[in-house]
């Protein structure tokens, strides 16, 4: 065995070098605002079939709060009912350059191990940060590589963040830490067949991660021992689930503590596949200009090779997508709901609305062609090019995602959203306005989230 410091090591050791210094005021605001999108997140989705599933289906009864509902659960339950409904409606953050959803991942595993342990307000941020952090960092080491594999990055790196962020907010020694990010890489999984159908699967996989953090990090509390070269070893995770094992690791590594990548997350305007979005608000300003579904030969959209096989492939299927979840990666769909309905909200995605003929009828048009110079994943950009019935050709470009860094929402913008995805959930204004006040001060004290059930 090699007496050099592996990767883990490494990681161990700069964020116990962080945990000295205080979080940048950025990093903090970032955490408060996941708290508040998640939490609207769970909500909105709180009556759905995924979420009764994911909740009917977990044995274990605890003292862990699954937002939005009655039933208390275990830790490792309460993160996976929460990641599972924050992620389930593609309406959570991401992070460019990834692309992974951290926020679905470690904010319901951070939180399901600060109810249990009663973390400080403090650590419950630290730990936040941390995980996140290292979910976005390990999503450039090999990027579109898992993708390119058959797996979701954000359940496979979801694991790894899930674990340090609870190890982090635990205060675990760096030995445990070690030890827990080994772990959590034999808990790793998911693959992307959903595509296929439009399955339920991808909406469980942050969920999973979630719980599977809690897990490796009490493993690890125990002093069960995992490999310390989880990441780069021969038989590690990236070799295992990117083909690879010559990762970036300065990527995951460099200024880790100094520079927060953390604080570049980006918030969802759309209920969808995140590369979808550049391309919807084409679509809108299109139809701005006067332009009715009916005038509409043919779209052709310039795309990122890295992204037809989620969102073009197959085009025939992807035209006429077979369910509303289905429909969330369906880059034709989502530009004829932009054009069609001005919008591509939850409303958008329902199993009425995907049997629409305007809308069936205008994504059958819609086609693409590859872009070798597109910036993906470093960019999501947007191209929508539309031949009319008179002759005359149209188009739009939009060379970034609304919402991401060039572009950001602001704390207004997402506590609008937390509104309307409660109204959405069926929570009234005053307990959404309760739950607002409460993020605002939450990592001051104890995490209090009883008054959040039901």
């Amino acid at each position: 065995m090699s007496d050099a410091p592996a990767v883990a090591e490494r990681l161990a050791l700069a964020v116990e070098t962080a945990r000295q210094a205080p979080l940048p005021p950025a990093v903090r605001a970032t955490g408060e605002a996941l708290l508040i999108d998640i939490a609207g997140l769970c909500v909105a989705a709180r009556r759905s079939d995924y979420v009764h599933a994911a909740l009917e289906a977990w044995e274990a009864n605890g003292g862990s709060t699954a937002i939005g509902h009655a039933r208390t659960l275990d830790a490792a339950g309460a993160a996976f009912v929460n990641g599972t409904a924050a992620h389930g409606e593609d309406f959570d953050d991401t992070f460019e350059g990834g692309p992974v959803h951290a926020g679905a991942v470690v904010v319901p595993a951070v939180l399901a191990a600060a109810e249990r342990h009663r973390i400080p307000g403090p650590d419950v941020l630290f730990g936040i940060a941390v995980g996140v952090e290292v979910m976005c960092r390990a999503s450039l080491v090999a990027p579109k590589l898992i993708h390119k594999a058959g797996f979701h990055p954000t359940a496979v790196l979801g694991a790894m963040a899930a674990a340090a962020g609870v190890a982090a907010a635990t205060r675990a020694t760096p030995a445990a830490f070690v030890n827990a990010l080994g772990i959590a890489g034999s808990m790793a999984s998911g693959i992307i067949e959903y595509l296929a159908e439009g399955a339920w699967t991808k909406r469980l996989h942050p969920g999973w991660a979630a719980q599977s953090g809690i897990r490796a990090a009490d493993l690890a509390r125990a002093g069960f021992v995992g490999p310390r070269t989880v990441f780069e070893g021969t038989h590690g995770l990236y070799f295992g689930f990117a083909r690879t094992s010559d990762g970036d690791w300065g990527k995951l590594l460099d200024g880790f503590g100094r520079r927060w990548l953390a604080s570049t997350v980006a918030f969802k305007q759309y209920a969808c596949g995140t590369m979808t979005h550049p391309y919807i608000d084409c679509a809108k300003r299109l139809a701005a200009r006067g332009i009715e579904p009916e005038d509409v030969v043919e779209i052709v959209c310039e795309a990122a090779e890295g992204t037809v096989h989620r969102l073009w492939e197959p085009l025939a299927a992807k035209q006429r997508p077979p369910n509303a979840y289905a429909a969330k990666f369906s880059q034709p769909y989502c530009i004829a709901a932009g054009f069609v309905l001005g919008h591509a909200g939850l409303d958008a995605f329902t199993e009425e609305r995907v049997r629409d003929e305007r809308l069936r009828s205008l994504a059958a048009k819609v086609k693409y062609v590859i872009d070798p110079d597109n910036l993906y994943p470093n960019e999501y950009t947007g191209h929508v090019r539309a031949r009319l019935r008179d002759g005359a050709v149209v188009e739009e470009r939009q060379p970034h995602l609304r919402g991401g860094a060039h572009e950001p929402l602001s704390r207004a913008d997402i506590e609008d959203k937390f509104r309307l995805n409660c109204a959405y959930g069926g929570w009234p204004a005053e307990r959404a306005g309760r739950f607002l006040a409460f993020a605002g001060k939450a990592f001051d004290g104890t995490i209090d989230l009883d008054p959040y059930r039901g």
